[in-house]
């Protein structure tokens, strides 16, 4: 019943076994061995053991054979930026804020220098710094107005304005 038909490929079924690169690239197909018999032909193509057209013969996947092994590990180390050396100026903002908290610049110096330590923790330098030098402007500013203001008040004290 097989005599004289030219062999035709079947439809894939299911989707095809292997790797990209080899399934970009099929195996040429081979013709028909002429000591085939047609029972063993029949065998061939319904076997349920072949992956694909039983005439081709069975080619393993190089790609899939080949174990994809790290020959040379490395290791990454995040180097982040030395915040440490930022000051925070937070003690003197404290000292500011309860004790000469002159037109409330201490607070201000207060809310500057927990921005500091906030930006240190994110890592973020340039802003830490900035942030840090308009809080040691302010806690100058409060500590000088404020020394200023004690200064005068002592010699007020003791030198009231009825003397004059």
């Amino acid at each position: 019943p097989f005599e004289g038909l030219a062999w035709t490929p079947r439809p894939a079924q299911g989707p095809p076994q292997g790797c990209f690169t080899c399934l970009a690239k099929p195996p040429a197909l081979q013709q028909a061995s002429p000591g085939l018999s047609p029972s063993s032909a029949v065998y061939l193509m319904e076997g349920k053991n072949c992956k694909g057209d039983s005439l081709r013969p069975a080619v393993p996947c190089k790609h899939s054979v080949e174990k994809k092994t790290m020959t040379n590990p490395t290791t990454v180390i995040e180097i982040y930026p030395d915040t440490t050396e930022v000051n925070d100026y937070y003690l003197w903002s404290i000292f500011n804020f309860v004790y000469l908290n002159f037109c409330c610049l201490g607070f201000i110096a207060l809310a500057y220098s927990l921005k500091v330590r906030d930006k240190k923790l994110l890592n973020d330098l340039n802003g830490a710094v900035e942030d840090a030098k308009t809080a040691r402007l302010f806690n100058i500013t409060s500590s000088a107005l404020a020394t200023f203001c004690i200064i005068l008040i002592f010699i007020f004290l003791r030198y009231p304005l009825t003397d004059y």
